[in-house]
């Protein structure tokens, strides 16, 4: 029989313990319903992206899986370094925070950036190098998978 303390502690009703013996099906079912393939990659962290335009506005939604873990209020910047451009994007909503994962150990953060309607062709997986994104005192650079294996 395996001993697991964590279940012990929850079984007593401490509420730590109980987070950490807890299955969190939402965000399970929010990282495993992602049917894109990774827009880029960084050490720890997966970038899924893709561009929608509602009501006129147009963003790029991001989906970062990973060891990537924030909660802010201050918003987000996207650097986006094309073969012959350069993009700075700013977050839709200055407040947004990770979503943790029991299962997988992994957080999920969705940000949404506003980009204009003329950028937005300029959004592609061949024509950008890196992402950099800035939020509170995390940066993280990704490469998209074409570049990573460019530069191997």
């Amino acid at each position: 029989m395996k001993f697991n303390l964590d279940k012990i502690l929850a079984a007593f009703g401490n509420w730590r313990a109980m987070e950490r013996t807890h299955v969190d099906n939402h965000t399970e079912d929010i990282i495993n319903s992602i049917t894109d393939d990774a827009f880029a990659i960084s050490e720890k962290n997966v970038l899924y992206a893709s561009t929608k335009e509602l009501g006129g506005y147009h963003y790029v939604i991001t989906i970062i899986v990973g060891a990537f873990k924030i909660k802010t209020m201050k918003g987000a910047k996207l650097n986006i370094e094309g073969t012959d451009f350069n993009l700075d994007l700013k977050s839709d909503m200055d407040e947004f925070q990770s979503d943790h994962s029991n299962v997988s150990n992994r957080f999920i953060t969705r940000i949404d950036f506003q980009i204009e309607k003329e950028d937005v062709e300029k959004f592609d997986k061949a024509r950008i190098n890196t992402l950099r994104l800035t939020a509170k005192k995390h940066e993280i650079i990704f490469n998209t998978p074409l570049n990573a294996i460019k530069k191997d």
